[in-house]
C-alpha cells in the first residue's frame, strides 16, 4: 500500500480519487495548473445522470458525422487539421461506431456507475458542500421514430438496476414541463436523476480536501514523470520536485503531454463543449422546472439556483479555448426551437450572462483509461471520461483507491484498462 500518492488533475475525478484516497489514511499531495475555469469539470451541464451510459461512438454516427462536418453549427463539429495522430484517433473512432462495441461500452460504462448516487450522499455526509438539485431529466423529441428507438434502447439498462420510465406524449411531456414549444412530440423523465452546479462541487471537494491535510498545490504545472524500475518516482513541476510512492494521473485533455513522454498511449482528443450561463435566467412565461435533454440538437437545460446553463456541441478542434459565434448561436437557436417564450435575439454579452468552454477528453472507443499505466506498477490513470466526468468521478475513485491501496484492480474498471490502446 503506497503511502503517500501524488494526484495530478484538480478537475472532479482528480479531487474525488484524491478525497477517496485520504479518506484511506493516505497523504495526497494534489498538483492542478489551473485555471479550473477553462477545464471540463467547470464547463458542463451539471447532471448526475448513472442512466445516460451510452459512449460517444454509436453505430450510423459515421455517416451522420461525415454530413455534419458540412455545417459548422452542427451538435458534432470535426475541425479537420493535418495532424497524423488526431487522424489515427479520428479513424479508431470511427471504427468503434458499431453495434457491438456500443453495447458492451454501454454495459460497462452502466456498472461502473451502478453506485453513482450513494456515492453522492456519501460525498454530503463526508462534508462536501454543494449545490444539488433532484429533479430527475426530462429526455424531450420533435421525432417520434427516434424517440421510438432510444427508448427501446434503454432495456439494455435494465440489469443494472435502472429503472425504464413510460413513454411520454407530447402533452404528457408538456405536463410535466410546461415550458416546452408544441414542436415536441413526446419524451421520457428520467426522475431518479440530479444535477448540481459543477463549480460548486470542485469548489466544495477543494475545501474540503484542504481541511483534511491534503496538500493542494493549485496553479502548478506538470513538466514531467521521472522514471525508473518500472514505477515513477518524481513528479516535476514548474516549481519544483515531488517524490511519489503513487502517482494518479487524472489530468483529462492535458493526460496525453504527460504520460507519453513514458511510452504510454492515452489517445485522448478534446471535445470543446460550450455552456452558456444567464443569471437571472431569461424572463419566460413559464419559468423552466427541471433538466431537459432536446435529443436531437444534442443541447442540455439546467435550471440552477439563481440562473439557468445551456450546455452542448462536441468540437473536435485540438486543444483550445476559442469561442466560435456560430456554435454559440446554435445553442440559442435550439433552445428556441423547444422552449416556449424564448426571447428571439438574446444578447450572450452583458451583465449576468457568460458564455464559456471546456475541453471533454474523450477516447477513441469513448470509454475512460482507469487503472495501472501499462508497464508502470505504481502509476493509476483516471482519465479519458467525455461527459460524464461529473457522473463517475465518485465511482472511478473508489476504484482507484482500491487499485492503489488493496493492490487489487476492481472488476467494474477492468473495461478500461488504459493497456487496451498499447
Amino acid at each position: 500500500m503506497a503511502r503517500s500518492v501524488v494526484v495530478v488533475g484538480g478537475g472532479v475525478v482528480g479531487l474525488c480519487c484524491a478525497l477517496a484516497l485520504e479518506r484511506r489514511g493516505v497523504a495526497v499531495t494534489l498538483v492542478d495548473a489551473g485555471p479550473r475555469e477553462s477545464a471540463a469539470s467547470h464547463v458542463n451541464a451539471g447532471w448526475v445522470v448513472p442512466s445516460l451510459a451510452e459512449p460517444v461512438p454509436a453505430p450510423g454516427l459515421v455517416g451522420q458525422s461525415l454530413r455534419w462536418m458540412l455545417h459548422p453549427d452542427s451538435p458534432l463539429s470535426i475541425i479537420p487539421r493535418i495532424d497524423p495522430a488526431f487522424l489515427r484517433w479520428l479513424l479508431a473512432f470511427w471504427r468503434s461506431c458499431n453495434a457491438r462495441s456500443h453495447r458492451a461500452g454501454t454495459e460497462a460504462i452502466a456498472a461502473l456507475g451502478a453506485r453513482t448516487m450513494e456515492l453522492y450522499d456519501d460525498l454530503r455526509a463526508a462534508g462536501v458542500a454543494f449545490e444539488e438539485h433532484r429533479d430527475g431529466l426530462l429526455f424531450a423529441y420533435r421525432d417520434g421514430t427516434l424517440l421510438g428507438h432510444d427508448h427501446a434502447g434503454l432495456e439494455t439498462l435494465r440489469p443494472f438496476g435502472y429503472p425504464i420510465p413510460p413513454l411520454l406524449s407530447g402533452d404528457e411531456a408538456r405536463a410535466l414541463e410546461p415550458s416546452l414549444a408544441d414542436a415536441i412530440v413526446g419524451g421520457f423523465w428520467l426522475e431518479r436523476e440530479r444535477s448540481v452546479r459543477p463549480e460548486s462541487l470542485v469548489s466544495g471537494l477543494l475545501a474540503r480536501l484542504g481541511e483534511g491535510g491534503t496538500e493542494l498545490r493549485l496553479g502548478e504545472t506538470v513538466v514531467g514523470l521521472e522514471a525508473r524500475d518500472g514505477a515513477v518516482r518524481t513528479v516535476v513541476t514548474d516549481r519544483g520536485r515531488i517524490a511519489a510512492e503513487a502517482v494518479v494521473v487524472a489530468a483529462g485533455a492535458w493526460t496525453p503531454r504527460i504520460v507519453e513522454p513514458l511510452g504510454i498511449r492515452a489517445p485522448i482528443e478534446a471535445g470543446k463543449g460550450y455552456a452558456i450561463d444567464f443569471a437571472p435566467p431569461p424572463p419566460l412565461p413559464t419559468p423552466l422546472r427541471r433538466p431537459i435533454y432536446l435529443h436531437e440538437a444534442r443541447v442540455a437545460i439546467t435550471p440552477l439556483d439563481g440562473m439557468l446553463r445551456l450546455a452542448g456541441t462536441m468540437e473536435l478542434s485540438g486543444l483550445n479555448a476559442r469561442v466560435r459565434p456560430e456554435r454559440v448561436a446554435a445553442l440559442l437557436r435550439r433552445t428556441g426551437e423547444a422552449v416556449r417564450g424564448w426571447p428571439e435575439g438574446i444578447a450572450t454579452a452583458g451583465p449576468g450572462v457568460r458564455v464559456w468552454v471546456g475541453p471533454r477528453p474523450l477516447t477513441p472507443d469513448g470509454l475512460p483509461l482507469i487503472g495501472w499505466a501499462k508497464g508502470y506498477r505504481n502509476l493509476a490513470l483516471a482519465t479519458g471520461h467525455s461527459m460524464l466526468g461529473v457522473t463517475l468521478a465518485p465511482a472511478t475513485a473508489e476504484a482507484i483507491a482500491e487499485l492503489v491501496c488493496g493492490g487489487r484492480t476492481p472488476a467494474e474498471i477492468r473495461p478500461f484498462d488504459p493497456a487496451r490502446f498499447g
